[in-house]
């Protein structure tokens, strides 16, 4: 017998007919033994709607009433969830945020978790009740509902896990695995069995859609071991402990699990980058800090960040790229300090791309980089600007040519060949 928490997303949830397709696939989990708590994320759509009537009742909404008024789609699925499966016969009980409870800070609209307390839910779990807990929400020690920020539910699900010993959390969304790129950009995409937290963290964090960043840095700190598969499988179907979904696990399971692993784990690609060019600005101790520092107290992040060779002048040019949600606020805020910084020029660009190479293999071998630059060469696919980690290459590159450069470096790599990770 396992322990295990099952999260289901939006589109899992959105409708009575997906509720009760849920409800099986948990019933049937319970039965072959297991104890089992599950997380659910509001209707696909339905936090959308909630946000737009906060804008409309005052645009500038306090974020406190917003989580009360955002919370609520969780709070529905929980419970039709809860009373979907007492009708097939199990024993359920709904546990909002505020009752296990799920402590948080004070950030409102973006809390983060801080203890869950899992007593009750344990013994209720033990006494073989199914828990039903809505995902993206929690309670400040001062009674306030709080959300933790859009995709909020994923990291919700990891930290149940995490507080209950969970020996698995299942992630069920509408694709059936984490795969070496997008299926829709390339034919000859291939699921993989397993990735590790860093490599999952690394291409969650660059575009891949699967998972929430925040809920990947969760599991690799607690050592949640995590599963992603489809929820749309027929009722007849495999039992989650055989669906060959992908596991995300640590290094060291991993090389148990896949010793002939790709040195290169997937190519990722983001849309949802805009790049910033500042000319002429003074080559002096400082300087740079005088950019980046109001963008950090507006909480606009910033990725790459290229200063290009001093001008004789004592002038030198910085590119950088931020969120292209954040564009705006980023120009405005940057033209109010031009005179701070001194700066001769703002340039922005939103329809750029980034592209990234993920891999744990880059570790221990050469050649990853000059790989992704031969190849986009060849196909005369221009690189704006490049950042590295120690498992990644990305670069930012027109939007008109994402697809293209996809394509280009999935069979650069080997990851669409007849032995790639399946």
């Amino acid at each position: 017998m396992a322990r295990i928490v099952m999260k289901f997303g939006g589109t899992s949830m959105a409708g009575s007919e997906r509720i009760r397709r849920v409800a099986n696939i948990v019933r049937r989990q319970q039965a072959a033994g297991h104890e089992v708590a599950v997380v659910v994320s509001a209707m696909a759509g339905e936090t959308d709607r909630l946000v737009n009537f906060c804008r409309e009742a005052n645009p500038l909404y306090d974020p406190a009433e917003y989580d009360v008024v955002v919370a609520s789609g969780e709070q529905v699925t929980s419970g039709l969830l809860a009373l979907t499966l007492q009708a097939l016969g199990c024993k359920a009980r709904s546990w909002l945020g505020w009752q296990l409870p799920i402590h948080t800070d004070d950030a409102h609209a973006k809390a983060r978790i801080g203890e869950i307390e899992s007593e009750a839910l344990l013994a209720s779990m033990a006494a073989g009740e199914i828990a039903v807990i809505p995902g993206f929400q929690g309670v400040t020690d001062g009674g306030r509902v709080t959300t933790l920020g859009r995709g909020g539910s994923d990291t919700s699900a990891v930290a149940v896990a995490a507080a209950i010993g969970a020996d698995r959390c299942d992630i069920y969304t509408d694709v059936d695995g984490v795969y070496t790129t997008d299926p829709r950009i390339v034919a000859k995409a291939r699921k993989l069995k397993a990735v590790t937290y860093e490599e999952m963290l690394e291409l969650a964090s660059v575009g891949s859609k699967v998972l929430q960043t925040r809920s990947v840095s969760l599991a690799m700190k607690e050592g949640v071991r995590v599963q992603v598969l489809s929820s749309f499988i027929d009722d007849d179907a495999t039992p989650a402990d055989e669906i060959p979904g992908t596991m995300i696990v640590s290094d060291e399971e991993l090389e148990g699990l896949d010793m002939e692993r790709q040195l290169i784990t997937g190519i990722a690609a983001d849309k949802n980058e805009a790049k910033v060019i500042l000319t002429r600005v003074p080559d002096r101790p400082g300087a740079v800090a005088t950019i980046f520092g109001p963008l950090a107290a507006a909480n606009i992040n910033v990725d790459m960040i290229i200063q290009n060779v001093g001008r004789d002048k004592g002038e030198t040019d910085v590119t950088f790229t931020v969120p292209s949600a954040d564009l705006l606020r980023a120009q405005t805020l940057l033209e109010a300090q031009k005179e701070a910084i001194g700066y001769n020029r703002i340039i922005t660009d939103g329809k750029v791309a980034k592209i990234s190479v993920v891999g744990v293999g880059m570790k221990s071998h050469a050649g990853v980089a000059a790989t992704m630059f031969r190849a986009m060469a060849d196909r005369g696919i221009n690189i704006q600007a490049i950042s590295t980690s120690e498992i990644k290459v990305s670069v930012l590159i027109d939007e008109d040519e994402t697809e293209l450069a996809v394509r280009v470096l999935h069979s650069a790599y080997g990851l669409d060949a007849d032995d790639a990770a399946a």
